[in-house]
């Protein structure tokens, strides 16, 4: 499972510093691609194979569902770290997510989002504001908090 937040930069080659907590789980190639919200999703091999599985059983006869799964699967990518530890993220997905510089790397539960600083600032920032009231709404069990 991946959690946390990380703050971190791409270099001028578009390569980022992965967390070290998320290298193991990840494993040696794993899929990045376009997200949602403006992100990028990375998935391990795994959490991938089951995602394909799901996305192929859509009704390819339905617009939108074509339409998701090319946007989906044209922004995918299999990645490796390096000796660094380090991925390199290629220009369209880069471009997609606004990654220039500063980058926030999230754990969300089975894939790591990959989020520039300030598209996750205000997203957060919009987030944070009705967080109890989405709670509210699709939170069906007593969190002990």
């Amino acid at each position: 499972m991946f959690m946390g937040e990380f703050q971190h930069t791409i270099d001028v080659k578009g390569r980022l510093i992965v967390p070290s907590k998320f290298r193991d789980s990840l494993g040696e190639r794993f899929v990045a691609t376009k997200g949602l919200d403006n992100c990028l999703f990375v998935y391990p091999a795994e959490e991938w194979q089951q995602l394909e599985q799901k996305l192929k059983s859509l009704p390819f006869t339905r617009a939108d569902a074509r339409a998701f799964v090319r946007f989906f699967f044209s922004g995918a990518t299999e990645c490796e770290i390096d000796k660094q530890g380090r991925i390199l993220l290629p220009a369209n997905l880069r471009e997609y997510a606004k990654l220039e510089k500063d980058v926030v790397v999230l754990g969300v539960s089975n894939r790591v989002e990959i989020w520039s600083s300030g598209e996750w600032e205000k997203y957060s920032s919009k987030a944070e504001a009705t967080y109890e009231e989405i709670a509210e709404k699709i939170v069906d069990f007593d969190l002990g908090i």
